[in-house]
């Protein structure tokens, strides 16, 4: 895993935090929602392998 991940993931929550202030203060609440939860999943998009290898090397670790 490189540092390059997390990069990623700062760059999606600042986009995504400017992008929900000005939709909430153009009075698009709902729209902000759902661009924070299309955030949300594109952001697990790229964790969940990261997560899986986790477990996987946890597994051979105390595998007796």
């Amino acid at each position: 895993m490189g540092i390059t991940i997390i990069f990623k993931i700062a760059a999606v929550g600042i986009i995504v935090t400017v992008l929900s202030q000005v939709l909430k203060h153009s009075g698009r609440e709902e729209h902000a929602f759902l661009l924070s939860l299309a955030g949300l999943i594109i952001v697990l998009f790229w964790i969940v392998p990261y997560i899986s290898e986790l477990f996987e090397t946890m597994e051979t670790l105390f595998s007796l």
